[in-house]
């Protein structure tokens, strides 16, 4: 008997429940609690892709057209919000995060613009002066190529954490450094033995020198301290107020399942303000489809049915998985993290139990590989409502391109990742494979839909700039003025659209959101500037003026250009 594909029926049931919703508004003539006039609003929407005003009613957005067919909708009970021209678009959806992990950061030590070997060792030093013997010090998102390249290592900070066991990851997650404590907790020594899909980096006597990378990395985090239910509840908060700050009203968080348990709780007590689509190990696939069966899917607040995968590393780590070695390391061409027999098994069983795979890719030979299993299965496998994902898809053969949109599969990608690893990324792999890097112009060439997001913590979740770094290509360091592989710039409306309705249909919800049509949920973004007559080097400076989600202010910048309290009444 074959199993009943269980998250595109549910899908289909909420979707058909928001469409009913959309008809039953569409003919009525009720009152909103909340209306913004006055506004230049991109809604989404293919059939009316701008409009004046929107009105909110219960969560939901019930009018969306001139100022005055909104008129209609107010009463003095209405919220009125004069916008005076600015510009609205659906609530920013951020498709690939670590939400939790994002927010315990927000309170550790901070490494990502250290730019000196001696401000790295400081940093570290400061922050353990602030805490208690014996606690770990983590987070950290260091990036070597800022001080020259040089890797850390365990000598560089052990005479300044003599009592703190240190574990804090370069930028991308995919390889950190521990300190002597923490090897000392771990039993991490000479004697330690490889890991498959993995690096312990040593020195020329075979000692580690506290450089750990991809599946090696368990041997100390293992041992690292876990989180408080206390640090997770604070840790949530953070990382909701800082997305709202930046527009984002819903994510895609790839996590764990003591994750997905703890966000469970948090919904149930009402702690959930921001809307989550959770992930889980895709080894886990058996155990999501007997949890599904028994709890659904879950609503519009909190939603699983992903299965996040890894088929490699990280270009910065030299993990990511290329037919053709590093420039930079000739010996080097790095590796796969699972086996494509283990990667198959694990995606075709979950394609055949309804689950979403989600599997990490960065290097050509990876996201090659990745695209033959899907393939593969889509051929064995019933049809279905099926929406394939490869996060990243950073680095493609030209020839693997159009396979994305011919198998509808979903490049989910990271903009600003572009403009930084540009800095340095063409020494790595040189000019003829940085072609083909970061490919959006190309990928929607074939039809294929782009989801954006930020890979936070790795990465800023702020999609005002993700627009400008896939809009102009500038990267970081301001050395590219007309773009890094310039050819595969893209418009401001296509990269809105990596954000919002595109990201959406890459967790089944479009019918919900995504874009300001009536019956959707009431989630928007107000900006200070219009970011299409904005210019493109400038976008980068455009602010969230308000933030709105489930028809409720939930961020408001009165510092942003305009707009002051006197605007609400």
């Amino acid at each position: 008997m074959v199993p009943l594909p269980l998250f595109p029926l549910v899908f289909f049931v909420l979707s058909a429940l928001f469409l009913t919703l959309s008809s039953v508004i569409s003919s009525s003539n009720k009152k909103s609690k909340l209306a913004i006039l006055n506004a230049y609003i991109w809604t989404g929407a293919k059939k009316k892709p701008l409009a004046q005003a929107i009105a909110v009613e219960n969560s939901i957005i019930v009018a969306v057209g001139s100022n005055e067919e909104i008129q209609a909708f107010i009463d003095e009970k209405t919220l009125v919000i004069d916008a005076k021209g600015r510009m609205i678009t659906p609530g920013f959806i951020d498709s690939h995060l670590h939400l939790l992990e994002g927010g315990l950061r927000l309170a550790s030590v901070q490494l990502r613009d250290a730019n000196s070997k001696e401000l790295f060792i400081r940093r570290i030093a400061e922050f353990a002066q602030k805490i208690s013997p014996g606690e770990w010090i983590t987070g950290g998102d260091w990036d070597h190529s800022l001080w020259g390249g040089e890797v850390p290592s365990a000598e560089w900070i052990d005479n300044v954490t003599p009592h703190n066991p240190v574990w804090v990851s370069r930028l991308d997650g995919h390889m950190a450094l521990a300190n002597s404590k923490a090897l000392e907790i771990a039993s991490v020594s000479a004697s330690t033995k490889d890991v498959a899909g993995g690096t312990i980096v040593r020195d020329s006597k075979g000692k580690p020198t506290g450089i750990f990378k991809d599946n090696a990395m368990n041997l100390i985090e293992q041992f690292v301290a876990t989180p408080t239910k206390e640090m997770k509840e604070r840790a949530l908060q953070s990382a909701t107020g800082y997305l709202f700050q930046n527009g984002v009203t819903s994510v895609h968080h790839l996590g764990t399942w003591e994750d997905l348990h703890f966000l469970q709780h948090a919904h149930q007590k009402n702690q959930l303000k921001i809307r989550i689509y959770a992930a889980v190990p895709i080894a886990s696939f058996e155990k999501l489809h007997q949890f599904i069966q028994k709890n659904g899917v879950g609503d519009s607040w909190l939603k699983i049915g992903g299965l996040k995968g890894f088929a490699d590393g990280s270009l910065g780590s030299h993990t990511a998985a290329f037919f053709e070695p590093f420039l930079d390391a000739p010996d080097n061409s790095g590796f796969l993290v699972n086996s494509p027999e283990t990667l198959y098994e694990w995606i075709s069983q979950s394609d055949k139990l309804g689950l979403q795979p989600i599997v990490h890719a960065i290097g050509d030979r990876a996201n090659h590989i990745l695209l033959d299993i899907y393939e593969r299965v889509i051929a064995e496998n019933e049809n279905q409502n099926r929406r394939f994902r490869i996060e990243h898809a950073q680095h493609l053969c030209a020839e693997d391109i159009p396979r994305f949109g011919k198998l509808g599969i979903i490049a989910s990608m990271q903009p600003y990742h572009l403009i930084d690893d540009g800095r340095w990324a063409e020494k790595v792999i040189g000019a003829e494979r940085a072609k083909t890097t970061h490919a959006f112009k190309s990928l929607l060439e074939t039809a294929a839909k782009l989801a954006f997001g930020s890979d936070w913590y790795v990465a800023p979740p702020d999609p005002i700039m993700g627009i400008y770094a896939a809009v102009t290509r500038r990267t970081l360091d301001e050395k590219h003025p007309h773009g890094w592989v310039p050819e595969q710039k893209i418009s401001v409306e296509q990269a809105l659209r990596g954000y919002t309705i595109d990201a959406a249909f890459a967790s089944f919800d479009e019918k919900m959101k995504g874009s300001l049509e009536p019956g959707k949920l009431a989630d928007l973004v107000m900006l200070d500037k219009n970011i299409f007559t904005t210019p493109p080097e400038k976008i980068r400076d455009v602010q969230v003026a308000m933030t709105i989600v489930n028809g409720e202010i939930v961020f408001q910048n009165f510092t942003a250009e305009y707009l002051e309290p006197a605007d609400l009444r």
